[in-house]
């Protein structure tokens, strides 16, 4: 039985919801999983965990600084286990750019990193206008319409494709 550590950046909640699908899909294959917020400024211990993911979300094309950051220190640590990164972002809804290969924002951040994750994901994110405020309501509906997504102020548009994410958490089990 291993231990895995779920490291996680959320910006509306949805990811921490995809990590909580992962956490089901590794512990039914007898893993114990912790889950853990990077806001809450964690701490890589080697020898309390046997493997690690870090999943983090996009608002306006960019990771939150404090992923790239938590990455940068930690990264020894992080090479030294079995590891894998998942990206959670609206545009990967769109079919060309829903693996990691071709996803825009996933891509970018991997070239500003040097870490290199042993596996990778990227999930399509969730839209909840009514949760928005103001600005971040009508900035992501302005960024909908011009690349052709829901535009409707009181739609919550999901777009995760759970069946994806339950097989990346298979492929996170036999890390």
């Amino acid at each position: 039985m291993a231990k895995v550590l779920i490291l996680y950046s959320t910006t509306d909640g949805h990811t921490i919801e995809i990590c909580k699908r992962i956490k089901q899909t590794v512990e039914a294959k007898g893993n114990r999983v912790k889950l853990q917020d990077l806001a809450d400024g964690p701490e890589l211990v080697s020898g309390t965990f046997d493997k690690v993911v870090i999943g983090a979300s996009i608002r306006y094309g960019k990771h939150q600084p404090l992923v790239s950051e938590f990455i940068r220190e930690n990264q020894t640590t992080l090479e030294g286990y079995p590891n894998a990164f998942f990206s959670v972002n609206v545009v990967a809804r769109k079919p060309e750019k829903n693996q990691p290969e071709t996803n825009p924002y996933l891509q970018k951040f991997l070239k500003k990193i040097d870490w290199q994750p042993q596996q990778l994901g990227v999930f399509a994110g969730r839209i909840d206008y009514p949760s928005l405020g103001f600005v971040d309501k009508q900035m992501i509906r302005l960024i909908m319409w011009i690349t052709k997504g829901p535009t409707d102020p009181n739609a919550i548009v999901e777009f995760t494709d759970w069946d994806k994410v339950d097989e990346f958490g298979r492929m996170v089990a036999d890390l």
